[in-house]
C-alpha cells in the first residue's frame, strides 16, 4: 500500500458518497422493505461499476489499490462532481513518503506587493490549512485585526469556528461555514499525514458539534469564486464578491479578495470603511479592530505577513 496515499481516507469518502445515493437514483429497482443503511449496498455500487463486490469491498476497506479506469468508472456511478473526483483520485494516488516537515511558509513578495496596492478591496493570503499568511488594513477592518491573534491560531477556518464576531459578521454563516470544511477536507486529500492539520481537525471537532458532523461527511469543494453578504457594525450591510488569485511560485498559497460592483452602496461601504480604517489608530492590545470588543487572550504582535510553520 505504500503507492496509496491514504486507504482508510479513501474508504471513508466512497462510503460517504455511496450513502447519499438511493437505488433509483442510479436506475437500479428499490427493494422492498427498509435498509439497515441509508443509500446504496456495496453490492450495489459493484453492479453499476461492472466491478466484483469482492473488489470494490477490498478497495472500499484499504486493502485494493485501484487503477485510472475503476476510478473514472466510480467518479461516474457515485455521480461525483469535478471537486469529488479530484479529491478521489489524489486520495488513491498521491504518494506518502513525503518530507514531515517543510520549509516556513510566507507570503509571496509578488502576491504581498498587490495586496499592498489594493485601496477600496480587501484582501488576504491563504496558505496551507487555510492559514492567514497577510493583509491588508481593509481586511482588517472588514474581517477583524489579525494581527491580535497569535500565529498559530491565525487560520481562517478556526476563526470562523471559534469567533463568535464572525458568526455575527456572516448574514449566511452555516453556508460559509461548510464551504470552508469542504475545502479544508480537499486539501487533507493533498496532505492527509501534516500533523498541524491533523490537530487543526482533531481541535474543532473537539469544540464544535456542526465541524465534526460536516468533516464526516466528507464533502468537498475548491477555492474559487462566490459571493457572500456580510454585516458590519460599522457601515452596515455588504454584498461582497470574493475571488482566488493563485499563486504560481508557490501552489500552496492564494490571494482571496472581496470586492463590490463600482456605485453600488456595498462599494460605497468599502470606500467608508477603507477611509475610517486610515483614520483610526491601531486597536489597542487585545482588541478587535473591527468592532472594538476585546477579545480574550488575544496578545497583539507586530502586524507583519506571516511566517507559519508547516
Amino acid at each position: 500500500m505504500s503507492s496509496s496515499m491514504s486507504p482508510a481516507e479513501l474508504g471513508a469518502f466512497l462510503k460517504a458518497r455511496r450513502a447519499e445515493l438511493s437505488p433509483g437514483a442510479v436506475g437500479l429497482p428499490e427493494s422492498a422493505g427498509r435498509r439497515r443503511v441509508p443509500g446504496l449496498r456495496r453490492e450495489e455500487v459493484a453492479v453499476l461499476a461492472a466491478i466484483s463486490t469482492d473488489y470494490y469491498t477490498r478497495l472500499e476497506q484499504g486493502r485494493m489499490q485501484a487503477s485510472a479506469p475503476v476510478l473514472n468508472t466510480l467518479a461516474r456511478v457515485l455521480r461525483l462532481d469535478d471537486d469529488q473526483r479530484a479529491y478521489l483520485f489524489e486520495l488513491a494516488g498521491r504518494l506518502t513518503d513525503r518530507p514531515a516537515r517543510r520549509a516556513p511558509q510566507k507570503a509571496q513578495p509578488r502576491l504581498q506587493r498587490l495586496l499592498d496596492d489594493l485601496g477600496t478591496t480587501a484582501g488576504i493570503v491563504l496558505g496551507r490549512r487555510m492559514d492567514i499568511l497577510a493583509w491588508n488594513p481593509l481586511a482588517a477592518a472588514l474581517v477583524t485585526d489579525f494581527s491580535n491573534i497569535p500565529e498559530k491560531h491565525r487560520n481562517y477556518i478556526r476563526l470562523v469556528f471559534t469567533d463568535p464576531d464572525m458568526r455575527e459578521l456572516y448574514a449566511d454563516w452555516k453556508n460559509v461555514a461548510l464551504t470552508c470544511v469542504a475545502q479544508l477536507r480537499m486539501e487533507a486529500g493533498r496532505d492527509p499525514g501534516n500533523p498541524r492539520l491533523a490537530s487543526l481537525v482533531g481541535e474543532l471537532s473537539v469544540q464544535d458539534a456542526d465541524f465534526r458532523r460536516w468533516w464526516a461527511a466528507h464533502h468537498v469543494a475548491v477555492r474559487g469564486v462566490g459571493t457572500k453578504v456580510l454585516r458590519h457594525p460599522v457601515v452596515g450591510e455588504l454584498t461582497l464578491d470574493w475571488d482566488t488569485l493563485a499563486s504560481t511560485t508557490d501552489t500552496d498559497q492564494q490571494l482571496v479578495v472581496w470586492s463590490a460592483e463600482p456605485g453600488s452602496p456595498s462599494h460605497d461601504a468599502l470606500r467608508i470603511l477603507a477611509s475610517w480604517a486610515d483614520a483610526t489608530p491601531p486597536a489597542p492590545t487585545g482588541s478587535n479592530a473591527r468592532t472594538g470588543r476585546p477579545l480574550p487572550g488575544r496578545p497583539g504582535p507586530e502586524r507583519t505577513a506571516a511566517t507559519l510553520e508547516p
